[in-house]
């Protein structure tokens, strides 16, 4: 399947009433534009990974509205480049690239090193994230871990598992309240966070 076609089928557009199409379409286009030519520190291109967050978001999630589907295939856009922000407001407006700010640090919204302040700044815009910005953070979350045994760089692995046990599962286990999407997003990271620990547990004494 081309890039097109898997970014079209994690979203299911097909399935999307006329109305909403167009948009889909778009994002399909701007996560195409956007997300050429970068990896994933594994050497993996960087698309699969957006494409696989909004696969889950809808298939194993249950959520079908276009609005998260969108912003779950867009949600590292401005990570990558943050010159993309007039690009994706021209073809979906506004709002989308307001969630998208929400949703990325900003050390990597003014491409510049972190620096003191920048954790607790995170933090902050973590804690004041929309339900739908959250689910998609947190399925987010849920790739990243099933992907976090290919990564080549024990630091980020180490980075990444303090990041979800400090704060992650604490804010998936507050979500819980929001709705069904939110309760299963939970168990998802759970289960997986366990099966990753027992796998690196055996790892350590085979």
């Amino acid at each position: 399947m081309t890039s097109h076609g898997a970014a079209s089928d994690a979203l299911g557009l097909s399935t999307w009433p006329e109305g909403d199409s167009p948009r889909g379409h778009h994002a399909v286009a701007l996560a195409l534009a956007v997300y050429a030519g970068h990896e994933r520190d594994q050497g993996t291109p960087y698309l699969a990974h957006p494409v696989r967050v909004a696969s889950l978001l809808r298939r194993e999630l249950g959520a079908h509205d276009p609005d998260i589907l969108i912003l779950g295939l867009l949600h590292d856009a401005l990570e990558v480049s943050p010159t993309a922000e007039p690009l994706i407001a021209a073809s979906l407006g506004e709002d989308v690239v307001g969630h998208l700010r929400a949703m990325t640090p900003d050390h990597r919204l003014e491409k510049r090193q972190k620096r003191p302040g920048d954790e607790a700044a995170w933090h902050r815009k973590l804690a004041a994230l929309s339900p739908n910005e959250l689910l998609v953070r947190l399925a987010d979350r849920v790739d990243n871990l099933r992907d976090l045994r290919h990564s080549p760089v024990p630091e980020r692995r180490t980075r990444f598992l303090n990041a979800l046990e400090e704060t992650y599962l604490p804010l998936a286990e507050a979500a819980r309240h929001l709705g069904p999407h939110h309760r299963t997003v939970r168990e998802l990271l759970v289960e997986e966070y366990h099966c990753y620990r027992g796998t690196r547990s055996g790892e350590g004494t085979a």
